[in-house]
């Protein structure tokens, strides 16, 4: 699960800042997710079961794919 800790780390460093308050209320009920699943949302782009998490997914992925300055 390295590839995931990470796609995770560098989400936190560039982007949970600008989160609002209900979407990092919503990116920790994420992670309370088990690693299996953020995994397959994450990294491998599977569906997810839940919409709420949709958006946030979406915005993660862009945020960690953003080339280093």
């Amino acid at each position: 699960m390295l590839e995931l800790d990470h796609l995770l780390s560098r989400f936190l460093e560039l982007g949970y800042a600008d989160l609002s308050a209900s979407d990092r209320v919503l990116f920790v009920a994420l992670l309370r997710e088990q690693d299996q699943d953020l995994h397959k949302w994450l990294i491998s782009r599977a569906e997810l079961p839940e919409l709420k998490y949709q958006a946030l997914v979406e915005h993660v992925r862009a945020v960690a794919a953003e080339p280093s300055a």
